[in-house]
């Protein structure tokens, strides 16, 4: 069975996590994997949209921060993340940026809010490839609300998103991808929004040495 939803392992696992500190004793469902991620993510957002010719306005640059939450015994994830967007500076090849005008960027901001995403250990069949090669991780999917300036996004809301928390041999989750689907998409672009984990914790909120060069 490659595909393994957490909530199906929720009775087999409760004894372990009983037990359990900072991750030690607990197994994945899928003994491939090792042993649960930390409960708690944090990082940072920064990537691009694709071009005027697919998302209006766009290239458009993003910035901001993120937060994911695990519940193993539901086998769900909270997850929320805040961005900066605003036309970059191919703009001004454009001709739809002025280089000495900030306002003509169109900055705006967005909220993005997924609650009870389903998590599974399949990153394989839901992730993007990346150069050098990521090799684990785990995947939430699950519909987001989002905003526009703190209002309801123009574009429509909800939408499903496809999160993947991925790393390789030295930093365990390393990477983050967001990826949008309609109507989000027509804003965010079908390509996956790249990121960065900068920490992550265990039960307690310790701090996990998986998401860090371990020294």
């Amino acid at each position: 069975m490659k595909r393994t939803t957490w909530a199906l392992m929720a009775g087999g696992i409760a004894l372990a996590m009983s037990v359990a500190v900072n991750g030690a004793g607990r197994d994945r469902p899928d003994d491939r994997h090792g042993p649960f991620p930390p409960q708690h993510f944090v990082g940072l957002i920064n990537d691009y949209t694709a071009s005027a010719a697919v998302v209006a306005g766009g290239p458009y640059e993003m910035r901001g921060s993120w937060t994911l939450s695990l519940d193993e015994r539901k086998g769900t994830a909270d997850f929320s993340a805040v961005l900066n967007m605003e036309t970059s500076d191919y703009g001004i090849v454009q001709g739809t940026v002025n280089k000495d005008d900030p306002t003509t960027r169109a900055a705006h901001t967005h909220h993005i809010s997924l609650t009870g995403g389903a998590v599974s250990t399949d990153w394989e069949s839901n992730c993007p490839a990346f150069s050098p090669a990521v090799t684990g991780g785990f995947v939430v999917t699950g519909t987001a609300i989002i905003t526009g300036n703190g209002s309801p996004a123009p574009f429509g809301n909800p939408s499903p998103v496809t999160l993947c928390v991925l790393g390789g041999a030295t930093v365990t989750y390393s990477n983050l991808t967001i990826s949008f689907g309609l109507p989000a998409s027509k804003h965010f672009g079908v390509k996956p929004v790249h990121g960065v984990v900068t920490r992550c914790s265990g039960h307690g909120r310790a701090v996990s040495h998986e998401c860090a060069i371990d020294q």
